[in-house]
C-alpha cells in the first residue's frame, strides 16, 4: 500500500494558507515532495479569489471595515467566504495513479470528498449539470459538476490547478455559514441572497449537529485512504516547501488583517 503524506495545520492567514499549497504543489512538480493532503482551518473570515478573477467582484470596504481577509487563491474559479469549516487541499499526480486531466481528476478527487461525507452521515453526491447565475463573484451561488450537492442544493465546491503533471484541488467542508456576511461581502442583492440561502447545505444543516473535535478531519482521511487505497502518514513541510511558502504570501495577500 502506497502512503502519501497528511498534514493538519491549525487556524492561519490565507495568503499563508494558499502559499503553503503552492509551495507542496511546486515541491511535488519537481519530484522533491510527496504526494499531500493537507487539512487546515483559517485564523480570521477571509474571502479567497479565483487566480483571474477581478477583486472588484469583493467590497473591500465592507471587508476592512469588519476584520475579514482577502487573498489570491492559486486555482481558479469564483471568490469563496472561508469562515466556520475545514479546509482540504490534496496535491498528487499522473504518477501517483490521479488520472490526467480536469475531467478524470476532479471524478476521483471528488468521489474520495464525498467518502468523507458520508463518513458523517450525508449522503452526498457530485451535482449533475451546472447552474447559477453568471454575474455573480460569489461561488456557491454557481454550482458546476465538481461540487458534491445534497439533493437539489450545494454542498461544497472545488478549484484545481495542474502544473504539468501535477495537480492541487482545494475546497471547503462548510460547517456553518453566515449569510448575511457573505452576501454583504459579494454585494449579493436580495434575490440573490434568498437563492445563497435556499440553494446551499451545511453539515450542520445536514447532521443538525456540529461534528465534536477531529471528527470531520477523521473523516476526510478515511475517505482518501478508501478511495486511492493509500495510507495517509502525518508529516511536515520540509525546509524547502517552508521557504517556498514564505516567498509566496506577498504575492498572494490583498488585505490579510
Amino acid at each position: 500500500m502506497d502512503s502519501w503524506r497528511l498534514i493538519v495545520d491549525g487556524p492561519s492567514g490565507g495568503a499563508r494558507n494558499m502559499a503553503v499549497d503552492r509551495a507542496i504543489l511546486s515541491a511535488h512538480e519537481s519530484g522533491s515532495g510527496p504526494p499531500t493532503l493537507r487539512l487546515y482551518r483559517w485564523s480570521l473570515p477571509t474571502v479567497s479569489l479565483g487566480r483571474f478573477q477581478d477583486v472588484g467582484d469583493v467590497d473591500l470596504a465592507y471587508c476592512r471595515e469588519h476584520g475579514i481577509g482577502v487573498c489570491r487563491r492559486p486555482t481558479g474559479g469564483r471568490g469563496v467566504l472561508h469562515d466556520d469549516e475545514l479546509t482540504y487541499s490534496v496535491v498528487a499526480g499522473v504518477r501517483d495513479g490521479l488520472p490526467r486531466g480536469v475531467r478524470g481528476s476532479y471524478g476521483v478527487l471528488c468521489e474520495a470528498l464525498a467518502e468523507a461525507y458520508r463518513e458523517l452521515g450525508i449522503a452526498a453526491e457530485l451535482t449533475a449539470r451546472p447552474r447559477g447565475p453568471r454575474g455573480s463573484g460569489a461561488c456557491y451561488l454557481h454550482a458546476t459538476p465538481a461540487d458534491l450537492s445534497l439533493g437539489a442544493a450545494k454542498l461544497s465546491g472545488s478549484a484545481q490547478v495542474w502544473s504539468h503533471d501535477s495537480c492541487l484541488q482545494h475546497g471547503s467542508f462548510t460547517i456553518t455559514r453566515d449569510i448575511g456576511r457573505e452576501a454583504a461581502v459579494f454585494r449579493l442583492d436580495h434575490d440573490a441572497r434568498t437563492a445563497l440561502a435556499k440553494t446551499t447545505r451545511t453539515i450542520v444543516d445536514a447532521c443538525e449537529s456540529r461534528p465534536a473535535d477531529g471528527v470531520l478531519e477523521a473523516a476526510v482521511v478515511a475517505g482518501f485512504e478508501r478511495v486511492f487505497r493509500i495510507r495517509l502518514e502525518a508529516g511536515d513541510l520540509s525546509s524547502d516547501e517552508e521557504r517556498a511558502t514564505g516567498e509566496a504570501v506577498a504575492d498572494l495577500a490583498l488585505s490579510d488583517h
